[in-house]
């Protein structure tokens, strides 16, 4: 018999700080102040995982300075395993000036210590541990991160732990559109599990495109499931490498703050999917937790119970 793997999520990538504007504001242009939050797609996800009842552990890097302290100290306090998570003595902590505004926000990132994760932070025998490996494009996008977490995923699907990633490509983090489809492809030729919004898909292709087409090219670079997500239409799943699919239709809330509810819906999809639910089962879920997130402001409640995904 075996026994489970005692990590349900390794997160991979970048934790930093956001500077989010306290005032709404049109731009970067006239925020006069800012408040700062932890922030990163894969500290996000670790922490909601966490929430659900998952044991889950995050690599990052941070910078050996008080603002990596704080983050590392808030994804700790979430009830993520942080002993993976090193101190760049050189590169400062990443941050991230985000403006309030009504509509998409403006932002700069100061990349610097996020990017500087290495192959020795991964090594063979935590990756025995994990039952699932999670990244994002933005983590993907610089080096020497990039080539240490690509060479991770292979080893970590040679080592029987699922790969995932949150294709939440943008071209302001990274510019260079052929190298992210160069990488994504390697990525995900590791039987990735895949999160891509309308909006990332647009932002990857430079233009719209039909969905049956953005489904078909990630099959054909690896992907063993992918998620679709719509927004308000809810979301789409192909899985069996593309010869299954199921349509979860949305659902009308109110709306209160929408930061974050990707993560939200990525962490219930994948709680169902360790729990052995069925692909459609899992994107339900996933929408669940989404429903929780956009209807409260700020972070999920510090604990959430799992049977809530499976109403």
């Amino acid at each position: 018999m075996t026994t489970p793997r005692p990590y349900t999520l390794l997160a991979v990538g970048e934790l930093l700080a956001d500077f989010i504007g306290h005032h709404v504001s049109s731009s970067l242009l006239d925020s006069l102040d800012f408040r700062r939050y932890q922030g990163g797609s894969p500290a996000n996800m670790a922490a909601n995982m966490a929430r659900l009842g998952n044991k889950t552990a995050m690599v990052a890097c941070v910078g050996n300075d008080n603002i990596g302290r704080f983050l590392t100290r808030e994804v700790a306090e979430a009830g993520v395993d942080v002993q993976f998570i090193t101190r760049d003595p050189l590169e400062p902590t990443t941050i991230v000036l985000v403006s309030r505004t009504a509509g998409t926000p403006d932002f700069v990132a100061y990349r610097h210590a996020d990017c500087q994760i290495t192959p020795e932070q991964i090594p063979d025998s935590l990756l025995a541990q994990a039952q699932l490996f999670h990244t994002t494009c933005f983590a993907l996008s610089r080096q020497p991160a990039q080539d240490a977490i690509v060479d991770a995923a292979k080893r970590a699907q040679a080592a029987g732990c699922q790969v995932t990633i949150d294709a939440n490509y943008a071209p302001s983090i990274w510019p260079d559109r052929e190298q992210a489809w160069r990488v994504l492809t390697d990525y995900c030729s590791a039987g990735a599990l895949v999160k891509l919004s309308e909006d990332d898909a647009v932002r990857l292709y430079g233009e719209t495109q039909p969905t049956e087409r953005i489904l078909s090219d990630f099959h054909k670079m690896g992907a063993s499931t992918i998620c679709f997500t719509m927004g308000p239409n809810g979301s789409l799943v192909s899985y069996d490498n593309g010869s299954q699919q199921a349509r979860v239709p949305g659902k009308k809330v109110d709306v209160v703050d929408v930061t974050g509810a990707g993560d939200a819906y990525w962490a219930g999809f994948l709680t169902a999917f360790i729990d052995g639910l069925d692909p459609e089962q899992c994107a339900r879920s996933g929408a669940a937790l989404a429903q929780m997130k956009l209807t409260r402001q700020g972070p999920l409640p510090g604990q959430i119970d799992r049977k809530l995904l499976y109403r």
